[in-house]
């Protein structure tokens, strides 16, 4: 039952894009539309519930629905995350913690219940709420890491941009030059490009004179939105295309 995407640089790029609009989708309506943190987490995740219901009874890999689930998860995990680090008073750090700790939790259970942590394969109805609860997790606790990052680390929004890209280089290297274990690094790879897209979307839209690019986030949503649907569109015909490839052979 192949529901999930191949692991490619085009994987990565959409996964960014997505979490950054996430982020600053997120904090459209809980901040520039005034929502709030709680009514907006409880909307948002509504929302998650509804599009992982369609890709849980889906039959086999369908790259909008996948992707949708994929960005309901980082607007979700961006309310949640600041529910539960501002309006709950827990801040960032201790936020972290607790996210992180659900995390491997989640991962833990997942592995002892399943045999396996696939991130290609999903062999059962269990495997996949698995994968979209850790997925969910990892997203929410994205948005702590990026906020401690931008805001109490002394670093900025492009400094936290810059730390959290240099880790992703480095777990490239691992992955081309070392024998770690290749579902290791890319969950690894997934908690970090949260926080990057996190940070990468306080900096399109915190004003100049705060480190950002000014964009708002009306202005940046709508930018992350149009070259998310670029590549998808893009992901679509490639794969259709290997398909007649495949046919014709």
């Amino acid at each position: 039952m192949y529901k999930l995407p191949a692991i490619t640089i085009a994987f990565w790029l959409m996964k960014i894009c997505a979490t950054t609009l996430g982020e600053t989708a997120g904090d459209l309506l809980s901040m520039t539309m005034n929502v709030g943190y709680a009514v907006s987490t409880i909307i948002l995740l509504s929302f998650f519930l509804a599009t992982l219901l369609i890709q849980l009874f889906s039959k086999k890999y369908h790259p909008f629905i996948y992707w949708t689930v994929i960005l309901t998860t980082s607007t979700a995990g961006t309310t949640m995350s600041d529910f539960i680090d501002r309006t709950m008073g827990l801040g960032y750090a201790f936020g972290s913690l607790i996210l992180i700790t659900l995390l491997i939790t989640t991962l833990i259970i997942w592995k002892f219940s399943e045999k396996s942590l696939s991130i290609t394969n999903i062999k059962s109805l269990k495997g996949e709420i698995f994968y979209w609860t850790a997925i969910l997790f990892s997203n929410t606790l994205g948005t702590a890491l990026g906020d401690y990052l931008a805001d109490n680390s002394g670093l900025g929004f492009s400094g936290g941009a810059i730390l959290i890209g240099s880790l992703l280089l480095l777990i490239v290297l691992f992955y081309f030059f070392s024998k770690v274990s290749h579902v290791i690094l890319f969950w690894l790879a997934f908690v970090l490009t949260r926080p990057f897209g996190a940070t990468f979307g306080d900096l399109l839209t915190k004003p100049i004179d705060k480190g950002g690019l000014n964009f708002g986030t009306i202005g940046s949503s709508l930018i992350l939105f149009s070259l998310l649907l670029i590549l998808v569109v893009a992901s679509i015909i490639q794969n259709n295309m290997s398909l007649k490839k495949a046919i014709v052979k």
